[in-house]
């Protein structure tokens, strides 16, 4: 009987967008923990993530890239496929938000939005997709949101690109889950970060959002360590176009 255990990463190259902080930061170190040597994406340097990674005794690279663009797909990944020797999970995570009511919102809020959440979204996937498939598979895990199940408010562009990423999520599951290639996503429920400061420090939504969470907590982003660990793992070799939302329970209230 093999006693290697299906959540074991050991030997695999993972890469996070947006990896300097947050959930990017929390995925990423759940997957080094769990064996996996991490390339770290993002615009700004993901210094301390690459330090909590080392620790663990894995490899940590970092990869500066503006996402906004889609110009720096195709370095990155030849980037991380030279230095750390391949591409086998993707994580999906670099993105941002603009507010605003819908009927003042502004082209640049909307492009700014959907040109990181989405179109770079697809096109970094593609070019780990085509690496992938010449070298025997991999997975993928989009990071959607609740905003992939539900309208919100004042943020139009960030919903409809969350509501995209849900989407994409089933459309690559479809086109390549033959090829060896697992793509999944996990949508985060309300979550404390950087971005979610503000709604921390407004009393009156902080008791509107914990009223609703059944689990009575904001989450954590080391909670989403091990979905994403089970995604990327040989766990979830038939799991295919799934949207796996790690909220509290926000979704079943």
């Amino acid at each position: 009987m093999s006693t290697h255990s299906p959540f074991d990463l050991s030997g695999k190259v993972a890469a996070v967008t947006g990896a300097n902080t947050g959930i990017g930061q929390g995925i990423a170190v759940a997957l080094a923990q769990a064996g996996a040597d991490v390339a770290l994406i993002g615009r700004s340097d993901a210094d301390e993530t690459a330090k909590m990674v080392d620790a663990l005794g894995r490899r940590a690279l970092i990869v500066r890239a503006d996402l906004s663009t889609v110009e720096p797909v195709n370095r990155v990944v030849a980037d991380i496929v030279s230095t750390l020797g391949g591409l086998d999970i993707l994580v999906n995570n670099a993105g941002i938000i603009r507010r605003n009511d819908a009927v003042d919102f502004t082209e640049d809020d909307w492009d700014a939005v959907m040109d990181t959440n989405l179109k770079s979204l697809f096109f970094l996937t593609q070019a780990a997709a085509r690496h992938m498939v010449d070298h025997g598979g991999g997975s993928v895990i989009n990071i959607a949101s609740m905003l992939t199940f539900q309208g919100g408010i004042r943020v139009a562009s960030y919903t409809a690109s969350k509501s995209g990423v849900g989407g994409l999520t089933k459309l690559m599951a479809n086109e390549w889950a033959g090829k060896g290639i697992n793509v999944n996503a996990i949508a985060p429920g309300y979550i404390a970060t950087n971005n979610t400061a503000a709604l921390q420090a407004d009393e009156d939504r902080n008791r509107q959002i914990m009223e609703r969470i059944p689990a009575g907590r904001w989450g954590e982003p080391s909670d989403l360590g091990g979905a994403a660990v089970f995604l990327a793992s040989d766990a979830a070799k038939y799991v295919q176009g799934h949207i796996l939302a790690v909220d509290g329970g926000w979704l079943a209230r």
